[in-house]
């Protein structure tokens, strides 16, 4: 078995690491931040979304769900942490316990912070806060997923650590309800839904910084066993999220209408099953996280990339690929309806 080294982040010597996925949002920047660090980064995944995998790492392709496929491209090879960010029911997390027990000295979950207890009983979040969503299935399956890894840990020395990142963003995804569509509504002088009264505070982290915190636990010994949140010391309410935009967008002030997200959850069924479910199982209550544990494990952790950025980052990008500032015509006229029964509501 490769052996752990504990030694800092940005001067360790180099670690053999494998990402299960690789071209998502955080998996992209942490596998380029792990290469950048003198890493040697292997990416497994299937090859078909289309996405270039970043400069520097090596590309395995198997469908991580074939176990067969996997161990016969793994044949032979060990790694110092596997970080998985494609498990999202109990049953993959136990295929994977089968797939790389014995193969690393550490492996690593992408769960999330929608796993926390809501609505929260207090503020700061801490790892210690309990695991329990009532609204969101997604969450549920993180958690149940949690339990058997830990119960793996505990019965039989699985190395597992368990990583919970929150809302995490790059210059691609805009973190509005409508996505673009809410972009579009802004920008042609038309009212823009909010949920609830906007107050509510929300954490956003870029995902390059979450890559310094993520990057920085790999292959730690104290870690395993441990579950570690990352995310930055910036929240926001939701109003100033929206004007963040705006502004990014040349809006010097949009008109907000609040909906109450219990409205939104109830008539925008139709529109997506899962619009309901992710408002009322994460972004409708205030969430503040504490980060003293995982930057009591990477020193000199902290993220530094204001949210006000990091808008103009996504516009900036949208304007340079026009092709992607799609309007949903559903969620205008999701947001039409609902706008005007607030407004008589009101």
């Amino acid at each position: 078995m490769v052996n752990l080294l504990g030694l800092e982040a940005d001067t360790v010597a180099p670690r053999n690491i494998l990402f299960l996925g690789g071209t998502g949002v955080i998996s992209a920047a942490a596998a380029e931040r792990a290469v950048a660090l003198g890493h040697r980064v292997a990416i497994l995944n299937r090859g078909q979304s289309g996405k270039p995998v970043p400069d520097g790492t090596e590309v395995l392709h198997a469908d991580i769900r074939d176990p067969a496929a996997v161990r016969n491209v793994l044949a032979g090879r060990e790694f110092d942490a596997v970080a998985d960010f494609i498990t999202f029911t109990p049953d993959q997390a136990r295929a994977n316990i089968g797939l790389f027990r014995g193969r690393t000295g550490q492996y690593v979950f992408i769960s999330t912070a929608s796993a926390y207890q809501k609505p929260p009983a207090r503020l700061p979040i801490l790892e210690s806060t309990p695991l329990k969503n009532p609204f969101w299935q997604y969450s549920r399956d993180k958690i149940a997923c949690e339990d058997v890894l830990f119960e793996a840990y505990r019965r039989d020395d699985f190395p597992v650590t368990v990583v919970r990142p929150s809302h995490t963003y790059d210059r691609t995804r805009v973190g509005l309800v409508g996505g673009w569509t809410d972009i579009h509504r802004m920008r042609t002088g038309q009212p823009v839904m909010v949920h609830g009264d906007g107050t509510s505070l929300w954490t956003v982290t870029h995902a390059r910084d979450f890559a310094k915190a993520f990057v920085g636990l790999l292959g730690r010994p104290q870690a395993v066993g441990e579950s570690y949140t990352i995310t930055s010391d910036e929240y926001l309410p939701w109003n100033h999220i929206y004007r963040l935009f705006a502004r990014a967008a040349g809006v010097s002030e949009p008109e907000l209408v609040h909906v109450a997200s219990e409205t939104i959850a109830a008539h925008g069924a139709g529109y997506s099953p899962h619009l309901g479910p992710s408002l009322l199982g994460d972004r409708a209550h205030s969430v503040v996280f504490d980060n003293s544990k995982i930057k009591s494990l990477v020193p000199g952790y902290t993220a530094t990339i204001p949210f006000a950025e990091g808008t103009r980052e996504i516009i900036n990008w949208y304007e340079s690929h026009p092709e992607l500032q799609v309007v949903d015509q559903e969620f205008m006229d999701l947001s039409d309806r609902l706008i005007s029964w607030a407004r008589r509501a009101g």
